[in-house]
Parts: structure tokens; C-alpha cells; sequence
């Protein structure tokens, strides 16, 4: 059985690890829960919703609960044309810099509704990797470490939708928005890999194209009643060989039935039709912008993680800056929006946003009048929960070439991460007694001059 290794109490008093965040409001109060036992009943728990059919708990859960929406611009956008732009440099491009709501902070001019929000962004504009190509470095950037054959590690969306969720919540716990759901840049997660060893009840409702879950309609032939007892007669059956086989996988398929019943009655969620039609102005006409918004809907009915992919655009080996007129204003307003929404409904603080690619862009242009692939020294943005207002961390050279000033890697960035979402990132995998992991490998320090 695959779990988190938990301290004993002489431990817990005793640890003094950096990082650790275990504020009162994670735990649920303990009297409240007995109430809601008491009121209940044990069956009436173990039917669909259980715990979150109980109005004090719902409430109290919906109060706490914390969310993520990772804008993932797969491909590798530049930090010259975005977050750090050298317009001085022989290297910096035909786009000029603007000045953004932080005092002395330019921004490419390619960006100016992010400049008007920039007090409330954090920027780190000194990452550096290893992986220079896609999959490899998608994989780095998704998973916080190396591989360790033959263990695979969870994804960020698949831990975070264990921490932050719930498996009786209907809404899906990790939700991947997708161009393309069947995979494209993805192909290497295929076969329940997102999840690794936390097992497929983690992985990713996977949604797009049409924008629209498919084959979630109750069939008008069945009834509530014959549904039920299917139901019941499949959980008994799987249940008994899960436990007579000691099976994970078996454990696994459960609880993805059960998430199948969750999704049918949250199908609404993933129509955009059902969403206003000026907020779809506002975000589209693009299927990343529609996507982000119903990311925003989502997250509102309590959706713990969501991840908005939008294929590999940004991988302009060839015409960089004639594409990137293109790109960079769109993602520009796309972020704009998703950031004013979110504080206008009261969700900024609650929602950690996290917008980045799997590496940067060569300051030097190819003969082909594009930039390359370059982990060496990159930027990407965050804001929300946990996360301060209006800061720059880092830096680079005069041409973008070095970073000079705090450099980050992949397990800086999970650190923070999981701190600003009040998760413990140093705590203990025990992967069947054969290899020990951790959230975040060799106590690697969190980015603390953006976190609260």
C-alpha cells in the first residue's frame, strides 16, 4: 500500500523542518465532525457525497478550501517578449519595454494589461533547469524531479488534487482543459501516468474540444432505481476482490466509478454555453481563453485543481516575433481577466494561479529568425494564494544569458508552491518499503521573498 510516512508525536514536537506549514484550519474541527456523525448516520456517509451532504461541513469545507489553476503555455514562451524583456540588448527584439504598477518593473510592451496588475503578480525572472527538450523538461517541470526508473512520481495536479480535495467531492479533483484531449504534447502521461504511485483515482478528468464532457446523460430507458442497484452490485463484486486480492488496482477502478457519478451531475461545468456570453468575449475567441474561463467557473464551484493547456504555440523556432504579436496579447488579456475575476469575487486569496511553460527561449535568434530552447535562464509568474503582492525576485544579465541573481530550479518552484497552499513539502513518500521520496526532493528551499 502506497501512503505518506506520518511522524510520531516525540517527532512532531521535535521537527523544526523548514517550511512546514500546519496551520489550525487544515484539521476539520473535531466536535463538528462528530455532530455530523451523530446527525447522519455512518450509512447515510457512505452514500454519493457523504460527508459533503452535511450542511455544517459542506459550508466549513467550501470556507477552507483552497485551489490551483496552473496556465501551462506548453511550447516555452520567450521572457524577452513577456516578463523580462532586454530591449537594450542586441539580443532584445524589435519590442520596446513598458513601465507596469511597480516602480522601475518593465514588462514587454506586448503586455500591458499585465503591467496595469503587476502589483498584483510576483514574477521570478531567474529559473533555471536542465531539460532542453519538450518532453523531458514537461515532464521535470510537471513532476518537481528527475525520474527514478522504474517509480513514477505523481504529477503537481495529481498530489494537489489529493491535498486540496476530496474524493466524495462530484467535482473532479484534478481537471485537465485540453485542445486536444486525446493527447498531443502529452502523449508521454498516457496509461494513468499523471498519477504515478498515488494510483488512478488521482489522475486527470482530461476535457476540450468540444468543451463538453461526453456520454454523461443518464439513458432514458434506466431508471434512478436500476442505476442504483448496477451500482451497488458492481461495488459489492469489486470491492470483495479488491479486498480478497489486496489489489491497489482494483481500489483504483473503484474510485473512479465513483468519480463517474460525480461528473454526471456537475456535466454542467465543462458548457461553456451555460457561462455568460460576454465573459466568453472577454476570454475567447481562442480555445485557451474559453478554456481559462471555464477553468474560473470551475474553480468557483470547487474544483481544488485545474490545469489549462493550450498545445505548444509557443515553440516558434521559425518567425518568433511575427507569431508573437500574436500570442503574447492574447495570453496577456487571458491573464488579465482570469486575475480581475478572481479578486472581484472574493477567490484571488484562495486560489494560487501559476502561469509558465517547461523552459525559456535563446536570447539569440537562429537563422530562421527564431528562439531555441533554453532552460538556462527563464521567467514565469505567480499570484493568488499564499503568494505576495507586486514582487520581482531575480534576475539576469544584461543580454539574458546568465542569471546573476537568486536561480531557482524545478524543486524550488514545487516548494513553493505546496507552502503557499499550506501543504507540508518536505513530508515522506514510502513507496512500498523499496525507495524513499519526498514532495520536494533534497529540502529544497521555497522562493521566500514571494511568499506571504
Amino acid at each position: 500500500m502506497k501512503h505518506l510516512r506520518t511522524q510520531t508525536d516525540d517527532e512532531a514536537a521535535n521537527a523544526e523542518t523548514p517550511g512546514q506549514c500546519r496551520p489550525p484550519e487544515h484539521a476539520m474541527h473535531r466536535r463538528l465532525f462528530l455532530q455530523g456523525l451523530m446527525g447522519a448516520g455512518a450509512s447515510s456517509l457512505m452514500s454519493w457525497n457523504g460527508l459533503f451532504s452535511l450542511p455544517a461541513f459542506a459550508a466549513q469545507a467550501k470556507k477552507q478550501q483552497k485551489h490551483c489553476i496552473l496556465l501551462w503555455l506548453c511550447g516555452a514562451p520567450s521572457q524577452f517578449e513577456t516578463w523580462d524583456p532586454k530591449p537594450n540588448s542586441i539580443y532584445g527584439g524589435p519590442f520596446k519595454s513598458i513601465p507596469t504598477k511597480l516602480p522601475g518593473v518593465h514588462f514587454s510592451e506586448l503586455m500591458p494589461h499585465c503591467a496595469s496588475i503587476a502589483d498584483k503578480l510576483s514574477i521570478v525572472r531567474s529559473m533555471k533547469t536542465k531539460q532542453n527538450e519538450h518532453f523531458q523538461a514537461i515532464d521535470l517541470l510537471q513532476r518537481g524531479a528527475e525520474p527514478r526508473e522504474p517509480f513514477v512520481r505523481p504529477t503537481l495536479g495529481a498530489v494537489l488534487g489529493q491535498q486540496l480535495g476530496h474524493l466524495d467531492n462530484p467535482i473532479p479533483n484534478f481537471i485537465l482543459l485540453d485542445p486536444s484531449p486525446e493527447g498531443n504534447e502529452y502523449k508521454q502521461f498516457k496509461a494513468g501516468n499523471w498519477a504515478g504511485w498515488l494510483g488512478a483515482q488521482y489522475g486527470p478528468v482530461r476535457a476540450g474540444g468540444e468543451y463538453k464532457l461526453a456520454d454523461v446523460k443518464q439513458l432514458p430507458d434506466r431508471t434512478t432505481q436500476d442505476i442504483e442497484q448496477r451500482e451497488a452490485l458492481r461495488r459489492f463484486l469489486t470491492r470483495k476482490y479488491e479486498n480478497d486480492r489486496r489489489s491497489s488496482a482494483a481500489a483504483s477502478e473503484n474510485a473512479i466509478f465513483s468519480r463517474v457519478k460525480g461528473l454526471m451531475s456537475c456535466a454542467d461545468l465543462f458548457d461553456l454555453e451555460k457561462l455568460k456570453p460576454k465573459d466568453r468575449e472577454r476570454y475567447g475567441p481562442g480555445t485557451f481563453g474559453l478554456h481559462t474561463l471555464m477553468a474560473r467557473n470551475l474553480v468557483e464551484n470547487g474544483a481544488p485543481f485545474v490545469m489549462v493547456s493550450n498545445g505548444m504555440p509557443w515553440d516558434c523556432h521559425v518567425f518568433q516575433h511575427e507569431i508573437y504579436q500574436m500570442l503574447v496579447p492574447d495570453v496577456d488579456r487571458i491573464i488579465f481577466n482570469l486575475i480581475t475575476d478572481l479578486e472581484e469575487r472574493g477567490l484571488l486569496d484562495k486560489t494560487l494561479v501559476v502561469m509558465m511553460g517547461e523552459f525559456g527561449r535563446t536570447p539569440w535568434l537562429n537563422v530562421s529568425r527564431g528562439r531555441d530552447h533554453y532552460p538556462d535562464a527563464w521567467s514565469l509568474a505567480m499570484a493568488g494564494a499564499g503568494i505576495k503582492r507586486g514582487v520581482v525576485v531575480g534576475a539576469t544579465d544584461e543580454d539574458g544569458v546568465e542569471v546573476v541573481d537568486k536561480p531557482f530550479s524545478e524543486k524550488n518552484l514545487f516548494a513553493t508552491i505546496f507552502t503557499a497552499l499550506g501543504i507540508d513539502p518536505y513530508a515522506e513518500y514510502d513507496e512500498a518499503d523499496l525507495a524513499i521520496f519526498y514532495r520536494v526532493e533534497e529540502n529544497a528551499e521555497p522562493i521566500r521573498e514571494i511568499l506571504r
